[in-house]
């Protein structure tokens, strides 16, 4: 089955499992309206289908996973929410979509962004699967560190406090590592945790060496299309990046120098896919995604 196959079953089956789960009532109609118009606003939810990939990688049950897929996407569509704020990177447009603080206000959208925040751990602790409390707790573990001062919130603040101030690339990549990175690196290991199996010390290695490439290649690709790509395709303002005089790789490196460094992330990836087995096929398949996609 082709890779956008894959993404797309997952999606789907995600959006029915997200669905199901913002689907209560609340005394403010305004605040849920925020939270759906968040998390189903056309994100290519990669880090759920990385949960859901490296747990059929590892010949799991995909319900085991629902939970875990769904509580990254609202943690990463939070993330969003708030990134847009105008505190902090103030876009207007998100998925060639109006962001939230501009389809409703700054407060809704403040909240929203909380309450996707604790739902998505909510999830997490609430599964009615073939899990044990053990396995859950440590997922919950995995996402509340990627997510907080250990990982996605201290690289965006790392980010801010070093708006036109210069990084070298070891700086840079510890930003990414932290603000994009973690949250990948945590799909992949809630996926490992929803198989409900026993992985080698080699095998979790090979996983920590695909996440972080990937995870940097993400970030890398990213810095190229705000150069190279437009408003329209992007979904987002182009050039929003170099306007705020944001560190990049493109400008740390060049354009030219950037390709590169995408391309020497890449190989790393597929060399530590490669030795998870032929189950991870479809890893390789997703690492040509991520640094290939033009939005």
């Amino acid at each position: 089955m082709a890779l956008v196959d894959d993404l797309a079953i997952y999606r789907q089956r995600l959006d029915e499992q997200l669905s199901k789960r913002l689907n209560h009532s609340s005394i403010q109609d305004n605040l849920q309206q925020a939270m759906r118009y968040s998390v189903f606003n056309g994100g290519k939810r990669i880090r759920p289908a990385l949960i859901y990939m490296v747990n059929q990688s590892l010949n799991g049950e995909l319900s085991n996973a629902d939970a875990a897929a769904c509580a990254i996407e609202a943690v990463h569509s939070y993330s969003l929410v708030h990134d847009d704020l105008p505190a902090m990177d103030d876009d207007d447009l998100r998925r060639g979509q109006p962001t939230c603080h501009i389809q409703f206000d700054h407060a809704t959208a403040i909240l929203a962004g909380d309450a996707l925040q604790c739902i998505g751990f909510e999830w997490l602790c609430d599964q009615q699967n073939a899990l044990d409390s053990t396995r859950q707790l440590a997922m919950l573990k995995v996402l509340t560190r990627a997510s907080g001062d250990s990982g996605m919130v201290a690289g965006q603040a790392f980010d801010l406090a070093h708006v036109g101030q210069p990084l070298d690339l070891k700086q840079l990549e510890a930003m990414h590592n932290h603000k994009t990175g973690a949250l990948i690196n945590a799909a992949i290991e809630l996926g490992i945790l929803s198989a409900n199996c026993s992985i080698t010390a080699e095998q979790q290695s090979a996983f920590n060496r695909f996440g972080n490439a990937i995870g940097l290649a993400f970030q890398v690709q990213d810095d190229i299309l705000d150069l190279t790509s437009d408003t329209q395709t992007l979904g987002k303002p182009q050039g929003s990046d170099a306007e705020a005089n944001k560190p990049t790789y493109p400008s740390l490196l060049g354009l030219e120098g950037a390709r590169d460094k995408l391309q020497q992330l890449y190989q790393q990836a597929l060399q530590a896919a490669d030795s998870l087995g032929p189950n991870a096929a479809v890893l390789q398949e997703l690492a040509g995604y991520i640094v290939e996609r033009d939005h």
